[in-house]
């Protein structure tokens, strides 16, 4: 009997997504932070296998970003992307939309959009975009628009230069942070307009806003933290110091933190110092050591992704309805199981 019971175990545990830590049952979000090389990719699929990938990379290398990204979708068992949303309008970030739409469908767009920013060169890339765009659904955000995701509770908080007005969750009358709030020169471009996005499953909460900029997040953050505590932070314009403020990051209390920088893009010291002091950190993961910070501005190796720019690993999370999630650098094989 007892190896019956031992047996039938096994055989439970070894369903991918029948399980969560600590043996809570349930089906799984799979989320995929995929190396562009200091530009985002983060592919997103529902244990229903509905999929939603925020931004696609660089354009050009030999189509290399959009050549990682179908293969990490093809790794998933996807042979679309549902929702491919574009937070702003910059190379590293809509720039490999048209490489992977010729690779695979995309079913919708999502964007602020027009772009605010005019030339050559922007307009060309937007022009790219749109021409691949009118192929799909669209959809422009606002801030307060929920994406229909199924099996995501995907809210936009920030989009076009707007934020929310309202807390998605009960927020104390003031932040004590924002008394130490210095601001900084507004961005007049793409970056302040990203879309920035609470990605809820069950009671895990991941927050991406893109490349929102400085003083855009003291609006989410100021007088009161509007987004609410979070378990996972996707760290903002890669870990930029024209990102960031601690009166967003310190009040959102992220346990773990993603940096999507690339070697030498990205992973600036200040940016770097706000996460890693904020309250309530358990661990922070980068997709690339930042080759110009220096040992003393990188997480242990074991928690970085990629060590030059030889390899293209990703970070990978598996998030349960009840909260806890686990991350693995597909590197070496690293894992911690956040209950």
């Amino acid at each position: 009997m007892t190896f019956r019971i031992l047996a039938l175990t096994a055989c439970l545990l070894s369903v991918p997504g029948a399980r969560g830590p600590g043996g809570q049952p349930g089906p799984a979000l799979s989320i995929t932070f995929i190396d562009v090389e200091g530009g985002q990719a983060t592919l997103f699929v529902t244990a229903g296998g509905e999929s939603m990938l925020v931004d696609a990379g660089y354009p050009g290398f030999n189509d290399r970003d959009a050549d990682r990204i179908a293969a990490e979708a093809r790794r998933a068992g996807l042979t679309r992307i549902d929702f491919m949303v574009v937070t702003h309008y910059h190379l590293d970030h809509v720039g490999g939309v048209p490489a992977l739409a010729a690779r695979m469908p995309i079913r919708t767009f999502v964007d602020h959009g027009p772009s605010v920013e005019k030339g050559a060169r922007p307009d060309a890339l937007f022009e790219s975009y749109l021409a691949v765009r009118q192929k799909g659904r669209h959809m422009q955000v606002g801030p307060g628009h929920r994406l229909p995701v199924s099996g995501l509770d995907a809210r936009v908080v920030a989009s076009g230069g707007e934020v929310i007005t309202g807390p998605l969750v009960p927020a104390p009358s003031d932040n004590p942070l924002c008394r130490n709030f210095i601001p900084k020169d507004d961005d007049p471009g793409e970056n302040a307009r990203s879309v920035g996005m609470v990605i809820g499953y069950g009671r895990f909460r991941l927050l991406d806003l893109g490349d929102l900029t400085w003083n855009k997040e003291h609006s989410l953050a100021c007088p009161r933290n509007l987004v609410g505590p979070v378990d996972v932070y996707l760290t903002t314009h890669h870990g930029l110091a024209s990102s960031g403020p601690a009166a967003l990051v310190h009040a959102v209390r992220p346990r773990v933190a993603v940096m999507n920088n690339g070697a030498t893009k990205g992973g600036s010291p200040d940016a770097w110092r706000i996460v890693r002091s904020s309250p309530g950190l358990e661990d922070f993961w980068q997709l690339h050591y930042a080759s110009e910070a220096g040992p003393d501005h990188n997480v242990a190796e074991a928690f970085i992704a990629n060590t030059d720019e030889s390899t293209a690993h990703a970070i990978r999370i598996t998030a349960y309805q009840d909260g806890s999630f686990v991350v693995t650098n597909a590197r070496n094989g690293q894992t911690r199981t956040y209950d």
